[in-house]
């Protein structure tokens, strides 16, 4: 029998909650090895023969790298993307899928490894990848970056980290203005981590409900609400699709940019193809900064 805490979702079976939550089980093994590889097999083709610099350590304490792309004759505005995978699985090198079609609109990329879980806390996860946007910020111009227009960007586990980049009280302990994510785009993210203390993932990653809360985006001070733009795909996990709506109503911008047609995995593609709704809101959104 379930334990009940308070938390939206918490009236299901820990069956159901797996249900709304486990997305690569939704889409089966198959399918799932089908995005991954073209995960894997977009982003080199993105990235081949692109202007960067690949493989720079951004933090010294984790020995964690991150790659440049897409950079051109002057300072480029900066799309930061951190991937996905539960916090336990993928790298920056399944993650560069976009970087040629902002290269080509004059924006650049930045895609960070973190140490993945179990070997890392969702905490020093958390650390590391604000330590990326500090990176940026002082370090960027020398690698063709615009350390004054950053935004930041991830799908799923990735999305909650952005929305871990975005929320206030971080910035001034790594030296930061408050507002350096200018703008933000998380894409099927999860917002509210208290549900995952009973689901599968919480094996790896050991959340209890007080840490779950405290590394939740939508339960943490946002007194500076940047500009952005909460997606999700339209056949999502109802969990998925359920923190996405709430974190839209919480950070002020209504309903969410819900994206026709696509899953969980394929959404984030759509990002290779300058023309799809997807990257006309991620460009329309870098732009304004």
């Amino acid at each position: 029998m379930a334990v009940h805490s308070g938390f939206p979702g918490d009236e299901l079976t820990d069956e159901e909650l797996d249900v709304a939550y486990n997305v690569r089980r939704k889409a089966g093994p198959e399918l799932f090895a089908r995005h991954m590889e073209r995960y894997r097999a977009e982003s080199g083709k993105a990235v081949a023969g692109l202007p960067g610099t690949p493989g720079v350590v951004y933090d010294e304490a984790s020995g964690e790298r991150l790659d440049v792309w897409g950079t051109g004759d002057g300072p480029r505005p900066v799309f930061l993307f951190v991937h996905g995978g539960y916090w336990m699985a993928l790298s920056r090198h399944e993650s560069a899928f976009m970087a040629r079609m902002l290269h080509e609109q004059g924006i650049a990329t930045v895609v960070p490894d973190y140490t993945l879980a179990p070997k890392a806390t969702l905490e020093e996860i958390v650390r590391q990848v604000r330590a990326a946007v500090a990176w940026v910020h002082r370090h960027g111009r020398d690698h063709g970056l615009d350390p004054d227009r950053i935004v930041v960007g991830g799908s799923s586990a990735g999305g909650h980290l952005t929305g871990m980049t975005m929320v206030g009280g971080w910035q001034a302990g790594l030296g930061l203005p408050a507002d350096v994510v200018k703008a933000a785009m998380p894409v099927s993210g999860l917002f509210d981590l208290r549900p995952l203390t009973r689901v599968y993932v919480n094996k790896t990653v050991g959340l209890d409900l007080d840490r779950a809360a405290a590394l939740s985006p939508l339960l943490l001070p946002a007194g500076r609400r940047c500009p952005a733009v909460v997606a999700v795909a339209e056949h999502d996990g109802a969990g998925f699709l359920d923190q996405t709506r709430r974190f839209g109503d919480h950070w002020g911008g209504g309903a969410p940019f819900v994206v026709p047609g696509r899953d969980h995995f394929d959404v984030v593609l759509d990002w290779t193809d300058p023309g799809t709704a997807m990257s006309r809101a991620l460009l329309d959104l870098i732009r304004s900064v």
